[in-house]
């Protein structure tokens, strides 16, 4: 990337510190997305047709309850390329991004229902919960990156007990300090 096509404040990166964005190829991480969320829909297809009663066989999963696959990709590609599109205008990786991308995603899925309600609460809850898992550091489990172990998390979770060499430094209530 040159430097002509990257747009620094007038005082440049140093003096405003900020890190240059670097833009995101849309489609190509919309494309990526999409493919992982069909497995996923193919999975989901077929538990569906396992635990239906129908006469079309394992097929089914294709020919009966198929749209589930198509769903999950075109919400799944809506979801990567609104967010990876919105991050490019804007030049910004922040959680807006994730909320912009999750409320196009659950505006597909209420348009599938062919309600504008549910569409526009589908869109407020996956865009607030994509927001909210953007906010929190795209993580689930909290902050991992101080890698500790299993005894530190312990010892700073619990209290310790005050050892009797700092009991007998420390002045009682009823003494004087002068």
């Amino acid at each position: 990337m040159s430097a002509s096509t990257l747009h620094t404040p007038p005082g440049g990166l140093a003096l405003a510190g900020l890190s240059p964005y670097d833009p995101k190829p849309s489609l190509r991480y919309a494309a990526s997305v999409g493919g992982q969320t069909a497995l996923i829909g193919a999975f989901v297809s077929t538990i569906q047709n396992a635990l239906g009663s129908h006469n079309r066989g394992a097929m089914g999963f294709l020919t009966r309850t198929g749209g589930t696959i198509g769903v999950f990709a075109a919400m799944g590609f809506t979801f990567a390329f609104t967010e990876a599109a919105v991050a490019n205008q804007r030049q910004k990786d922040d959680p807006i991004n994730g909320v912009a991308g999750g409320c196009a995603a659950g505006f597909l899925a209420g348009i599938r229902a062919k309600s504008l309600p549910v569409a526009v609460a589908s869109c407020a809850v996956i865009g607030g919960a994509m927001g909210a898992y953007d906010y929190a550091g795209k993580a689930l489990v909290g902050d991992r990156s101080a890698a500790q172990s299993k005894e530190e998390r312990r010892k700073r979770f619990f209290k310790q007990p005050k050892s009797p060499a700092a009991e007998a430094e420390e002045p009682s209530e009823g003494e004087d300090s002068e």
